[in-house]
C-alpha cells in the first residue's frame, strides 16, 4: 500500500498522528471513517497523485496507529472540533497551509467542522456518506434508530466496549477480500486495542452532546461553508433513502454545493476507487 508515500508519526499537540503522504502537486487532505483508518483510501491516493495532488492521509486522533487523548467527562478529546484542530495543525506542519479537503462517514463530519473553523485553510470541501450529525439527530424518527441503532447504543457507558472487544472482527465484519489484506490487517491490530475501541465509541459520545450542540450554534449564528462543496453518497447504502436529496440537506450549510450518487456500497474508496478518484480529481481541478 501507499507505494512511494512517506509513512511518518507527526506530533499535532495532544496527540502523535500517523500520517501517510505522497505526490506533488495541490495538497488533498482525505478524512477516513469510523471503523477504518488512513489506509482505507490506499486505491484512491495513488490515483490522485497520478492526477497531480499531493495528497495526506492521516488515521485520525483515537483510530489506527494515531494517538488516544485521556477520555474527558463532556467527550471533547474526541469532538469534531479537536480532530479537526488536529488535521489543521498537521496539513500546516506538512507544509500546507491551504488545501483541498475531503471526508467519508464520520470523517465528513470532522472535515465540515475543519471547513467551518478554518475557512481560510479549506479550499474545497468533498463530503461523503454523510450529513451533519445535527441534521441525522434532527431527523431521527423510527427507520432512523431501527437502521443506525449503533449511534445510541455507543452513547451507553462501558457496554459497547465489552460487546465489540469479545469479537471485533464479527462485530465489524470486515475482511481482506473487501478492504485489500495490509489494510485489513491494519483494520483488525487497531480494533483488537481496548483504547483504540474506546476513542472510536467517544467519537459517537461527542456527536451526540458537544458535536450536536457546536453545529446547532452554527446554524443559529448563520455560518456556512464558503469554499465550493461536493457532495458524494454510495448508490447501495442508505442516506438517499433516509433523506431523499443529500445535496438539498447539504444546500443550508453550504450554499456553492453539487453532488451525485457513486455506484457502490457504504465504503466507496474501496469498493469503486476510481470513480470515486475521478469525481474528486475533477472537483478539485475545476477553476
Amino acid at each position: 500500500m501507499f507505494e512511494g508515500f512517506v509513512d511518518e508519526r507527526v506530533d499535532v499537540g495532544e496527540v502523535e498522528l500517523r500520517v501517510r503522504h505522497g505526490g506533488s502537486g495541490p495538497p488533498v487532505l482525505l478524512v477516513h471513517g469510523h471503523p477504518r483508518t488512513g489506509a482505507t483510501w490506499h486505491r484512491v491516493a495513488p490515483l490522485l497523485v497520478e492526477r497531480g495532488f499531493t495528497v495526506v492521509c492521516p488515521d485520525m486522533r483515537g483510530y489506527g496507529a494515531s494517538g488516544c487523548a485521556p477520555v474527558r467527562p463532556d467527550h471533547t478529546q474526541q469532538s469534531k472540533r479537536t480532530v479537526a484542530t488536529d488535521l489543521h495543525v498537521l496539513m500546516r506542519r506538512l507544509g500546507h497551509e491551504r488545501f483541498h479537503l475531503a471526508g467519508h462517514d464520520r470523517g465528513c463530519t470532522v472535515a465540515l467542522r475543519l471547513a467551518l473553523d478554518h475557512p481560510d485553510a479549506v479550499t474545497r470541501y468533498a463530503a461523503l456518506d454523510g450529513i451533519p450529525v445535527s441534521e441525522h439527530l434532527a431527523r431521527a424518527n423510527a427507520t432512523f434508530a431501527q437502521a443506525w441503532w449503533h449511534w445510541f447504543f455507543f452513547a451507553v457507558p462501558e457496554k459497547p466496549e465489552r460487546a465489540i472487544l469479545a469479537d471485533p472482527q464479527a462485530w465489524y465484519g470486515a475482511t481482506p477480500e473487501h478492504m485489500g489484506q495490509e489494510a485489513f490487517e491494519e483494520w483488525r491490530r487497531a480494533v483488537h486495542d481496548p483504547d483504540t475501541v474506546r476513542a472510536m465509541l467517544e467519537d459517537y459520545r461527542a456527536g451526540l452532546g458537544v458535536d450536536r450542540a457546536d453545529e446547532e450554534a452554527d446554524r443559529a449564528a448563520g455560518h456556512v461553508v464558503r469554499c465550493p462543496t461536493l457532495v458524494l453518497w454510495s448508490s447501495r447504502d442508505d442516506l438517499a433513502d433516509l433523506y431523499g436529496d443529500p445535496v438539498a440537506v447539504w444546500r443550508p450549510w453550504a450554499p456553492d454545493v453539487r453532488g451525485h450518487a457513486i455506484e457502490s456500497g457504504h465504503h466507496m474508496a474501496e469498493e469503486n476507487p476510481g470513480d470515486l478518484a475521478e469525481a474528486l480529481a475533477g472537483f478539485f481541478s475545476a477553476p
